[in-house]
């Protein structure tokens, strides 16, 4: 990639408990194809406030945000665009003369893929996980008219109020149901983490299931999503999700719309690597 920064270059980053090269790979071949001049780092951090406030001193353009920061930036930000405030949790931050205003570009790409995968709306549906991306994938389903859902999480207090909010049930464990939608929305089965080799459902349960959705995008083809493609399930991946995101990101950022076949190359180059 070919990489000619100036005074003037744009500096857009991620923050992540586990940064990865998707992003990064995707939105620098679309600033080059495009002749942008801008260019994007990914970034983990131990101090997420001053993480936060060098985006506003330093004149960084945009920020992606992922696990585990989706909620704890809300409070340093100025400004929730209504796609974050309706689910409090954001994974994009633009920086305008200082001026940080939050989006959710997760919703947008659940709410697509969705519908692009033909996902009947009479589905019953287990979502395991009540964290940030859990309230953007819960409220797509809900705004999407997907009625008959459990959310499935250890943590009552967080699982009982996204359940709850969204006029669901809530189980600690999901025990015998078998739901015809599966959604793991936690980090089992991603590269580097203590249960990248688990299953984020029993394989009785997938078996019995239609849809298998995971949002886990590092590996794309998780334990869960191999053994569901493997039971001939239909599936969405996470990779899917984040190239959608990124591409919203991308337009929020740069206020250009790249056309499907660079959209297309650029998810194929990041994934290249």
């Amino acid at each position: 990639m070919q990489i000619n920064p100036n005074k003037d270059t744009q500096l857009c980053m991620s923050l992540s408990g586990r940064p990865g090269n998707f992003g990064l790979r995707f939105h620098n071949h679309l600033y080059e194809q495009l002749g942008l001049n801008f260019y994007y780092k990914a970034f983990s951090s131990q101090d997420l406030p001053g993480a936060v406030g060098g985006i506003r001193a330093l004149g960084i353009r945009g920020c992606g945000v992922s696990m585990p920061f989706k909620e704890a930036c809300i409070a340093l930000v100025d400004e929730l665009d209504p796609s974050a405030a309706a689910i409090q949790s954001i994974n994009t931050i633009v920086n305008t003369n200082g001026h940080l205003k939050a989006y959710n570009t997760d919703y947008i790409a659940i709410a697509q893929l969705l519908q692009s995968h033909a996902v009947p709306k009479d589905s019953t549906f287990a979502l395991r996980g009540s964290g940030g991306m859990a309230k953007a994938v819960a409220s797509a389903l809900r705004d999407g008219g997907y009625k008959n859902g459990l959310i499935v999480a250890r943590n009552e207090t967080a699982g009982r109020a996204l359940a709850e909010s969204l006029g669901y049930e809530w189980q600690a464990e999901l025990g015998s149901r078998q739901p015809q939608m599966l959604i793991n929305v936690t980090p089992i089965g991603m590269t580097g983490g203590p249960e990248a080799d688990q299953l984020a459902f029993e394989p009785g349960t997938i078996a019995a299931a239609e849809t298998v959705f995971d949002v886990v995008a590092i590996p794309s083809e998780t334990p869960l999503i191999v053994r569901a493609r493997s039971e001939g399930k239909r599936v969405i991946t996470g990779l899917e999700v984040i190239a959608i995101q990124a591409l919203e990101q991308f337009v929020l950022y740069t206020g250009v719309r790249p056309n499907l076949e660079q959209f297309e190359k650029a998810v194929a180059f990041a994934r290249s690597a």
